[in-house]
């Protein structure tokens, strides 16, 4: 009698069940490692996280986002993006810099990005639901070759 190669069959079946058995570990592994592929395009279909340059840009341009710099003034006098309001992370709750039209996108820039991504954060829990951070904050906006400005 010829069996078929593809039929699971009552000796093909415990086999299969001792390989997970002896292999669990390696499944694990393969399962974890696939949801940390997956999570940062999880992360985005939120609406949340950090956006390129390229992509603050073109918000920027085509969508009119207010360009804000959490950073503090010493920071910013020192070079901050060009047309970027300054309002410090303290600052941030009632700031009379940010639009009236909670529907525009605001982009937020600091020295290193981290800021901005906890004032992204605050600004989407008080309404403003496109608030996003720039990756890798005003460090990344010069190494893109995006305009400069510094105060005198």
């Amino acid at each position: 009698m010829i069996r078929a190669p593809f039929c699971l069959g009552r000796s093909t079946l415990p086999s299969a069940v001792s390989f997970i058995l002896q292999n669990w570990v390696l499944i694990l592994a393969a399962v974890v490692s696939g949801g940390l592929l997956l999570w940062p395009m999880i992360g985005k279909a939120g609406g949340g996280g950090a956006v390129t340059t390229a992509e603050a840009v073109r918000l920027i341009n085509r969508e009119k986002a207010v360009l804000l710099d959490v950073g503090e003034p010493a920071e910013f006098a020192g070079g901050h993006a060009a047309g970027a309001r300054n309002v410090p992370l303290a600052s941030l709750a009632g700031a009379k810099e940010l639009p009236s039209n909670k529907a525009l996108p605001v982009v937020l820039l600091c020295p290193s990005g981290a800021r901005a991504g906890r004032a992204a954060a605050q600004l989407r829990k008080a309404g403003y639901e496109r608030a996003v951070a720039v990756a890798g904050g005003t460090a990344a906006w010069r190494d893109a070759s995006l305009p400069m400005a510094k105060n005198a």
